[in-house]
């Protein structure tokens, strides 16, 4: 098994799939137009809206899979490579799906371990359960430093003070109330050793979740927003607990 290649699912699979088959009902519709019965000048206004819009949707669809594809490697390894490594690290990562954090910070170190939670929710990741976390621990020959487990990011069942490093990669905003999210950002702080880091990345509620961070008391340091290398275009916090 550990010959295979891991596979990290396609993110947000079904929204994928709303906007590829509305660009193409778009496209297919606003070709057709020609042999409907318009006013030439509405008819022209119509095809031209609706073929627009019918791109965009395609558009939109390809680069967000193409992203799940390639493009969220190169960004888990951008956001492994803002820790200044030891080796002993205890890391969490926090919405783990199929491992895709988890095990990038695993291959970091030698005397440490890599926690990663979730509660894997299908509209979040293609074939998001526990079992093809596992399945790519094995095939990344990683599971001598991995822990999996179903956790809530808003009351995780760590002790205080548990991990040096804690990771979020596109998760946070899965949760839908603000409430939530702030608990999660709470919760992120408490594990966290004195000293120790998160790194924060999502593609919105950024800001939410930096003043969450601030008022508590706690360094923030804006890693900027990758608007070419990710889509949809992410932003990275890094928060260090004081």
């Amino acid at each position: 098994m550990s010959s295979k290649r891991a596979d990290y699912g396609i993110d947000a699979p079904k929204i994928i799939r709303f906007y590829f088959l509305c660009g193409i009902i778009l496209l297919c519709v606003g070709f057709s137009l020609p042999f409907a019965k318009f006013i030439h000048f509405k008819r022209l206004i119509i095809e031209i809206i609706l073929i627009v819009f019918g791109f965009i949707s395609v558009l939109i669809a390809a680069l967000r899979y193409n992203y799940s594809i390639n493009g969220k490697l190169s960004h888990r390894d951008r956001l492994i490579n803002f820790i200044p490594w030891k080796g002993d690290e205890r890391v969490l990562d926090i919405g783990t799906g199929r491992g895709l954090m988890m095990i990038g910070a695993a291959k970091k170190i030698i005397g440490g371990i890599a926690t990663g939670i979730d509660v894997w929710n299908d509209d979040d990741l293609s074939g998001n359960d526990i079992e093809n976390a596992r399945v790519n621990v094995l095939r990344e020959s990683v599971s001598h430093k991995t822990v999996i487990k179903h956790d809530d990011a808003r009351k995780l069942s760590f002790p205080d003070a548990s991990f040096d490093i804690v990771f979020s990669n596109n998760s946070l905003h899965c949760i839908e109330d603000k409430s939530g999210r702030k608990k999660a950002c709470k919760e992120i702080i408490r594990v966290l050793k004195p000293g120790g880091i998160a790194i924060i990345s999502d593609f919105k509620f950024m800001d939410e979740y930096t003043s969450s961070f601030q008022k508590d008391g706690h360094q923030v340091n804006s890693k900027g927003k990758y608007w070419l290398q990710t889509f949809p275009p992410m932003s990275i916090i890094e928060v260090r607990k004081v």
